[in-house]
C-alpha cells in the first residue's frame, strides 16, 4: 500500500475504535487519545480536543517519531509523548490506546503503585497468560502535567517491572498497546472488563 492508503486504513481503524470506546463509556467528552503506527518513522494520532465518539478522518493527524507535526493545522495531544515513547522503545508496537473509564480512573486512585489482578478467567485474554491463577501487577504512575517527566517515569517503570502491555495513571486512566489497532482494542476490552470486575468486587465486599 502507498502512504496515503496506509494512512486511510489506519485512520479508519482509529475512528472505529474511538466510536466503540465512547459507546462503552471509556472515552467521555473529548478525553483520551488513540494512535497507530504507519511505518518506521510516522504514526497516525487523534487530533487534540476531538470527541472520540464523533471522529472522522479529519480528526486523525500524522506525527513523526520525534513528535514533529506532519499534518498542517492540527495539534496533537500533549500526551503524544507517552505514545511516542512506546513506539520508539518497541518496534513491534502497532497501536496505543488511552481510555478514561470510571473504573480505571477510580481504581488508579486507590491502588498505590500497582493494581493487583488475580483469579479472573479473562486474564487469559492477555498475552502470555495461560491460567486464571496468574497474579498481575498493573503499574500505577502518579499523574503529572510535566509530560516529558511523566513519559520518563513510565519508561523506567516498564523497564523495571513485569512485562504487561498496559499501565494506569492515577486519577486519569488506562494506557494499553498491541501489535495492531485490533490487538490493542482487544487488550483494552480485557483490561476494562477486569477493572470493572475489580470495582464491583470491592464495592460488594466492603
Amino acid at each position: 500500500m502507498g502512504d496515503d492508503e496506509v494512512f486511510r486504513t489506519r485512520a479508519a481503524e482509529l475512528v472505529a475504535v474511538g466510536r466503540f470506546c465512547f459507546s462503552r463509556g471509556w472515552l467521555p467528552a473529548t478525553s483520551g487519545n488513540l494512535s497507530a503506527r504507519l511505518d518506521g518513522r510516522r504514526i497516525a494520532m487523534t487530533v487534540s480536543g476531538r470527541h472520540k465518539g464523533e471522529l472522522d478522518e479529519s480528526g486523525i493527524m500524522v506525527l513523526d517519531l520525534d513528535g514533529g507535526t506532519l499534518t498542517d493545522g492540527c495539534r496533537p495531544s500533549a500526551e503524544s509523548l507517552l505514545h511516542l515513547m512506546l513506539y520508539r522503545r518497541d518496534p513491534a508496537i502497532g497501536a496505543v490506546l488511552h481510555t478514561h473509564s470510571v473504573p480505571a480512573t477510580v481504581l488508579s486512585r486507590l491502588a498505590g503503585d500497582a493494581l493487583v489482578l488475580s483469579d479472573y478467567e479473562l486474564l487469559k485474554a492477555l498475552p502470555g497468560i495461560e491460567t486464571h491463577e496468574a497474579i498481575l501487577r498493573l503499574p500505577v504512575l502518579d499523574n503529572d502535567q510535566d509530560i516529558p517527566r511523566l513519559a520518563q517515569r513510565v519508561e523506567q517503570a516498564l523497564e523495571h517491572g513485569p512485562v504487561l502491555p498496559a499501565y494506569l495513571i492515577a486519577g486519569h486512566g488506562l494506557y494499553t498497546w498491541g501489535s495492531s489497532v485490533a490487538d490493542a482494542r482487544r487488550q483494552t476490552e480485557a483490561f476494562e472488563f477486569l477493572l470493572e470486575c475489580e470495582t464491583l468486587t470491592r464495592r460488594m465486599t466492603r
